[in-house]
């Protein structure tokens, strides 16, 4: 049987691998870890197919390291304890050639299947790699998360998809029996959504889809085929992305009707209730944070109630939750004012603290000034004083603008008041 193009086109050496400079380029932050061999365990967390099990499989084949590989959704801990065993004959302990367990959707696996895992990797018995497209901290037990090193993969750039496409096509020796002609790669890239494995599957599918010999891809023929094959353009699992974007983006867009529809084919397609739960609860920050802030603490308890009852009678809370969300007022000010904070951080780094701002738990310290000038602001009419609170580099910076909703209407006005012009909300 024929290996789907994805597989046939995975990398052999680390030199082939497309994408993630900034983990494995001349600067990543693995290369240091690659070039001596000296692995710790890891965990990559990222989008699906953006080079997570084809990284780590390269990392033990740099130095000759044994690798096994499991799939939490196939893998019990009866699986894991014997491919330890195996780890165990088959690795130095400590040394370079320590076998690599390497396990895909690490997320899927239970604390029980998660402790058991805990030994070899305190012992060096295995250098665990986890794959997972979840946050590790919410998927992985805190015992394994701390003796494990996190790095997130990013959703490859437009260069890289392009050059997986032309090296798919001038490579593939089942490609190569026909003339391809791409004149037009936008449709591919944009239904890719940064995922390899989409990319090259939608190639595969328009190609093999012709009966002719001279192809020439087309966006018109690339959308063709993604519309009338949809389960085989999604063989690998990955629609369920796609159709959680366009629940979180029907939810921004205040459309609830749009909104329990797309809830409705998460549920029917046997998506995680976590995974739903999740993402309702960022959307609750994010999209309308301060402009209803009941809608975080709706979502919190929709999160706990799902993981305590699950389905079907979850799917009852989850309606109230996303129609709720939906039809709620909304606000990016506040996740727009810790980005802006972020960005403001890395590009000016450690600025000090003022003196009036800084603790003085010792008498030298209080010698220093530390604290001095300090203003308490309950001392004051109206439990408010105006005093600085930024870095002397920064004061004046606006990070948070409250949004145009009555909520934060409300707050624009109290700011204004108090801080009488200084900030032009």
């Amino acid at each position: 049987m024929q290996a789907p193009l994805p597989e046939r086109m995975r990398p052999k050496i680390l030199d082939d691998y497309v994408g993630q400079d900034h983990l494995v380029g001349p600067h990543g932050a693995l290369t240091p870890m690659i070039a001596s061999g000296n692995l710790p365990s890891l965990l990559f967390w990222g989008p699906p197919g953006t080079g997570k099990t084809t990284l780590a499989h390269l990392m033990a084949q740099q130095h000759e390291r044994p690798f096994y590989a499991l799939s939490a959704i196939q893998a019990g801990v009866k699986e894991v304890r014997e491919v330890i065993e195996k780890a165990k004959n088959n690795g130095g302990l400590f040394t370079k050639k320590s076998a690599v367990l390497f396990i895909d959707e690490i997320h899927r696996f239970s604390k029980a299947q998660q402790d058991a895992l805990l030994g070899a990797v305190e012992k060096g018995y295995v250098v665990l790699i986890g794959a997972t497209t979840e946050n590790p901290s919410f998927e992985v037990i805190n015992a394994l998360l701390s003796r494990c090193q996190t790095f997130t993969l990013k959703a490859l750039e437009k260069k890289h998809l392009q050059t997986l496409l032309h090296r798919a096509i001038e490579n593939d020796p089942i490609l190569q029996k026909k003339k391809i002609t791409l004149s037009e790669d936008e449709a591919l890239l944009r239904l890719s959504g940064g995922d390899a494995r989409k990319l090259l599957s939608l190639l595969e599918l328009v190609v093999m889809a012709s009966a002719e010999t001279d192809i020439e891809i087309t966006n018109e023929k690339v959308l063709h085929h993604a519309q009338t094959n949809p389960l085989h353009f999604d063989k690998q699992g990955d629609l369920h992305y796609d159709i959680a974007s366009a629940l979180i983006k029907s939810i921004r867009g205040s459309d609830p009707n749009a909104a329990v529809y797309w809830l409705a084919r998460l549920i029917e397609g046997g998506e995680d209730v976590k995974f739903i739960a999740r993402r309702l609860l960022i959307a609750a920050s994010e999209d309308i944070g301060n402009a209803n802030p009941t809608a975080l603490v709706l979502a919190n308890n929709c999160f706990q109630a799902v993981q305590a009852i699950g389905l079907p009678e979850g799917r009852i809370i989850l309606s109230q939750c996303v129609t709720y969300l939906a039809a709620s007022p909304k606000s990016n000010a506040a996740y727009k004012a810790i980005d802006d904070s972020l960005a403001v951080v890395r590009e000016t780094g450690n600025l000090p603290v003022p003196l009036h701002l800084r603790n003085a738990p010792t008498a030298l310290m209080k010698e220093l000034d530390y604290g001095a000038g300090y203003q308490y602001p309950h001392d004051y009419p109206q439990n408010f004083i105006q005093q600085h609170y930024l870095p002397d580099a920064l004061q004046g910076r606006i990070f948070y603008a409250p949004g145009g909703n009555p909520k934060e209407d409300q707050f624009r006005e109290f700011l204004k008041s108090r801080w009488k012009g200084r900030y032009n909300y």
